[in-house]
């Protein structure tokens, strides 16, 4: 959809929530810079009804959540007429199509072709050419250059006019004055006969402008490239079974949970599901980037993406499309990218003071010229090179596309980066705190046996044990396959509790059931109570992560000291922290208990923590930066910054790598930027610099910038083992 919608179209773009809040998403293509973000949110923060608005500059779109008796077609007029074209989308649409970019190149290819007839003409004026010649040359540059510019320099003049339009200036509106009075210099010269026109200038700074922004428009494309694509291999449906045993293709949004699906070899899930037939090869290398295929049986969970590989296979649709693994990988990504992070915050400002100070330094140019008796044109001249010189899009720059090649990376090597402003904290931190099951575990633990209480108490402590997505209660359920009891409640980091005949039942650690133990023995002891009475204890066996010890091991290499932070026995916690080399490792810790260990770790200085439950969802939030795996039960995936797709520790290590390396490159191309701006301004101010110089510098520290930020994805940790 291009055009503005009306108000029954319009409805068609709001997505209710179960709380009754509305969202809309709007695309505003002339949304380029700080001030076009904070022109729009500040606006539709001025509505009533709308609870928060949040501009994506990457995307260039605008997402609003608004009450229910907000009138949507408010919310369009609103950014209508704060100077921005805007049309609603659905977020969920992919289009390969990009029309900003398609006009940014055809505007280059124009003011380059410009660009080298004018260079041309003006060869010959500079080699000697003097009288009605030159003239005649300028006119035919003339006739090359207006149209050019004025076809050219559309992105530019436009988003200025709408700026304008509203009492307000942005980045362009100096570009656009720039090339509008260099043109108009130029043809008054040539009118005049005079010695000197700039046409070749025009079309050359417009050529460097666009070469810049269009630069700009890719690498912000190309970088946030990771979650789109893999939205794009997602497939448009899938062949539906029915209950007559004929299949018929249903499309991807109209697939429902508990519809059953047969996929052929070569498809890939549409939505999350799960396994309900034979058992086949599944490639999850696009979900978790693992090459090894998965043997997929009856009552695998599969995720949207996942690949079959040698036989059909049949599965049950578990979630719809819109909250199947891909949506919310692509929703948390583009969250991501909306945070406001600290240095962002710093260039946002920066930018914000750029429109009044250039202005007032270009007219400070040009009357100080003017009253040194350089006359209007020498004046004009220079006063135009401080407006194009100074244009702040490296400083624009700095932040953003370091982040977002930052979250295309981590993306790629199997880790979702939730929150922007989580990366600057993990460069910080120095300290890293991990739960055992499930995290430094593999959270599979097996059942040992029964070592306390007389009599078989396993069917009744497995049915009680149904209740739970505990690893130690999920075991003990898989050994028992008891029926669950219709009375029960799970409490976390203590256990379930259960009603059978009337009798209080207990499931879990020993605080929780009343039981005395000891911390004897390595592995995890589960204790069972009824009416208050200990009857019975099971213990279990859990195996260490493969890569736990690496992990371990390359934190201390990096100077980050770790620590166990664990709600099982001590016989079990020191076990795993002696073979993994931690020398601080507390056990019994209820969740209160770890969100107070996170807290004491804290004034030492920033912390990390690594957990995978319920229990740990509170001390997730509680640290300063957090990792779940994508095992982890649901609440801890949403309440952690980073989430380990590919289930592997590692990641760990890794993202403080990158952490550490994006925040270095922020600050050079914060310092970059800024040095940039102090030392053209003056010598643009001085006379020093011509227009044409100007555009090329602007340009140039663009790219400078860009490219800086680009060594994010070349460079490797050094001393770290390598994700594959």
């Amino acid at each position: 959809m291009t055009a503005e919608a009306d108000d029954g179209d319009l409805l068609e773009y709001v997505a209710s929530g179960s709380d009754g809040a509305r969202r809309l998403h709007l695309a505003v293509p002339d949304a380029y810079c700080a001030t076009c973000i904070q022109t729009i949110e500040e606006a539709l923060a001025g509505l009533p009804g709308v609870c928060n608005a949040r501009v994506n500059l990457q995307r260039r779109r605008v997402q609003i959540d608004f009450e229910a008796d907000c009138d949507p077609a408010t919310l369009t007029d609103t950014v209508t007429r704060s100077g921005y074209r805007n049309h609603p989308i659905d977020p969920a649409d992919v289009d390969d199509k990009d029309p900003a970019l398609r006009e940014l190149v055809s505007a280059l290819v124009v003011s380059g072709f410009a660009s080298a007839h004018t260079m041309f003409f003006s060869e010959a004026i500079w080699s000697g050419v003097e009288g009605d010649t030159r003239t005649l040359f300028y006119w035919i540059s003339a006739l090359v250059a207006i149209p050019a510019v004025a076809y050219a320099g559309r992105p530019f003049f436009r988003s200025a006019l709408a700026a304008l339009r509203v009492g307000r200036a942005n980045m362009d509106v100096p570009i656009a004055i720039a090339l509008i009075a260099t043109t108009g210099i130029s043809v008054l010269e040539t009118r005049l006969a005079g010695q000197h026109a700039y046409f070749d200038a025009a079309t050359m700074l417009l050529f460097f402008l666009l070469i810049g922004r269009t630069l700009d428009h890719v690498m912000r494309g190309q970088a946030r490239n990771a979650a789109s694509n893999l939205a794009r291999l997602a497939p448009r449906g899938a062949q539906r079974a029915l209950a007559d045993g004929s299949l018929v293709f249903i499309r991807l949004e109209d697939i429902a949970p508990g519809m059953t699906l047969l996929l052929k070899p070569g498809d890939r899930l549409p939505v999350d599901c799960e396994v309900s037939g034979a058992a086949g090869a599944v490639d999850m290398a696009l979900v978790n980037g693992e090459a090894m295929p998965v043997e997929a049986s009856a009552g695998t969970q599969l995720p949207a993406g996942a690949l079959v590989l040698d036989r059909p296979i049949e599965v049950v649709a578990t979630r719809p499309a819109g909250d199947s693994f891909i949506a919310r990988t692509a929703a948390l990504m583009e969250a991501a990218e909306q945070v406001r992070t600290r240095y962002r915050g710093i260039a946002d400002r920066a930018s914000d003071l750029y429109a009044p100070l250039v202005h007032i330094a270009a007219l400070a140019t040009f009357i100080g010229w003017w009253v040194a008796g350089a006359g209007w044109h020498t004046a004009l001249l220079n006063a135009v090179a401080v407006l194009i010189v100074t244009c702040p899009c490296a400083l624009a720059l700095a932040v953003p596309i370091v982040h977002v090649v930052a979250a295309g990376r981590l993306f790629a090597r199997g880790i979702l980066m939730k929150d922007g402003a989580a990366l600057e904290r993990l460069a910080t931190v120095r300290h890293v705190a991990f739960d055992k099951t499930g995290t430094l575990t593999t959270g599979r633990p097996r059942l040992v046996g029964q070592v306390f209480g007389t009599g078989n108490w396993l069917p009744a402590a497995s049915a009680i044990a149904a209740a739970s997505n505990h690893p130690l209660a999920m075991a003990l359920a898989e050994a028992g396959r008891e029926p669950m009891p219709a009375d029960c409640r799970e409490i976390a980091g203590a256990g379930v509790e259960a009603r059978i005949d009337g009798q209080v039942w207990r499931l879990g650690n020993a605080r929780f059931c009343g039981a005395q133990d000891d911390g004897g023995g390595e592995g995890s002891r589960v204790w069972l109570a009824r009416e208050g009475e200990v009857v019975a204890a099971f213990d279990f066996g859990d195996d260490i992560r493969g890569d736990a010890a690496a992990t371990v091991a390359q934190l201390h290499g990096q100077g980050v000291s770790t620590s166990i932070l664990s709600g099982d026995r001590a016989g079990s916690v020191g076990r795993v922290a002696r073979e993994l080399g931690i020398a601080d490792a507390a056990h019994s810790l209820a969740p209160q208990d770890k969100v107070a260990a996170v807290e004491a770790l804290r004034q030492k200085g920033p912390v990390a923590m690594v957990g995978d439950g319920i229990n740990d969802a509170v001390a997730l939030g509680a640290a300063d930066v957090s990792f779940a795996p994508a095992a982890a039960a649901d609440v801890g995936r949403a309440a952690a910054d980073f989430v380990l797709i590919n289930d592997r520790l590692l990641g760990v290590p890794f993202a403080l790598w990158l952490a550490r390396k994006a925040d270095a490159l922020v600050r050079q191309n914060l310092t970059l930027s800024m040095a940039y701006n102090i030392v053209v301004l003056p010598l643009a101010a001085a006379g020093m610099v011509t227009p044409l110089i100007a555009a090329v510098a602007m340009s140039s520290s663009s790219i400078i910038v860009v490219v800086n930020a680009l060594r994010l994805r070349l460079q490797g940790p050094p001393g770290l083992e390598v994700l594959k």
